[in-house]
């Protein structure tokens, strides 16, 4: 008598415990999702570094596109889209690098036409000795 009793005590205990850890799971799960930090983070990271390469100057309108998509995905995070604020910030990020890219190519092509600059000037003042020689 003693030991059925142990044993319905224990199958009630087992199925409390089944039904505690299922409660469990569901809170977790109906638990909001968490911001996307790190996408986040690396989209403002390359944001400062395309202003810090004067993207504005050489880039204005992909660092635009950059800022515009980071404040979409900041405005996502509060209203707990956080898998579109996650897209948003990805967007943001590859905006900001393609702002560093167009920066650097422009930064090059000023330092190649100065370079042909002076070789017209090289080539102009040889010349110029060639001929009072």
């Amino acid at each position: 008598m003693k030991t059925h009793l142990i044993r319905r005590a224990a199958e009630r205990t087992g199925l409390c415990t089944t039904l505690l850890l299922a409660a469990l799971t569901l809170v977790a799960c109906a638990s909001a999702p968490l911001p996307p930090t790190e996408s986040l983070n690396m989209a403002s990271d390359a944001i400062a570094n395309a202003e810090q390469a004067e993207a504005r100057r050489y880039a204005g309108a992909e660092l635009e596109e950059a800022n515009r998509h980071l404040a979409e995905a900041n405005k996502a995070v509060a209203a707990e889209r956080m898998t579109e604020a996650d897209r948003l910030a990805q967007q943001a990020r590859v905006a900001a690098e393609l702002a560093i890219a167009r920066t650097e190519a422009a930064k090059a092509a000023e330092i190649n036409r100065e370079m042909g600059r002076g070789a017209e000037a090289l080539d102009e003042e040889m010349q110029r000795q060639g001929d009072q020689q």
